[in-house]
């Protein structure tokens, strides 16, 4: 296997939550390497950017609100098969259906406030790394 990276938010709940060490543990002691990291927040237009690729969705003006509405850490990471490791990780979207121990499990409050995003590929967690930290590092 060869070294990949990955793209994660924590999200505006776990953030106000106070589980952004936990989560931050949690991923580094799965192995992964922490690339770049910042915590910020994301206006409308970058919510709107950023989920662009659900626009025509439903859920797409509730999605961009709740990530607009508070700070988030957003990261890139390093580790073998990256993308499925992290996936793995933080478990279902849905925290009632995500695997014991998990991320998603532990921190998520909701379907909609799920603590955490990751990327579902190497294209998009290179699209959106470059979206947060505005330079595109080697995928």
């Amino acid at each position: 296997m060869t070294t990949t990276r990955t793209f994660t938010m924590i999200k505006p709940d776990a953030v106000a939550n106070g589980h952004i060490g936990n989560i931050l543990a949690m991923i580094t002691n799965a192995g992964f390497k922490i690339v770049s990291l910042k915590l910020t927040q994301l206006t409308v237009s970058d919510a709107q950017a950023f989920y662009a690729v659900h626009a025509a969705r439903p859920f797409y003006g509730d999605l961009v609100e709740f990530m607009s509405s508070g700070p988030i850490v957003a990261a890139t990471l390093e580790k073998e098969n990256a993308v499925a490791d992290f996936r793995t990780l933080i478990g279902s979207t849905n925290p009632a259906e995500a695997a014991e121990g998990t991320i998603r499990k532990l921190y998520a409050t909701s379907l909609s406030q799920n603590a955490v995003h990751g990327s579902d590929s190497d294209e998009n967690a290179a699209i959106e790394s470059t979206f947060h930290f505005a330079t595109r590092e080697e995928f």
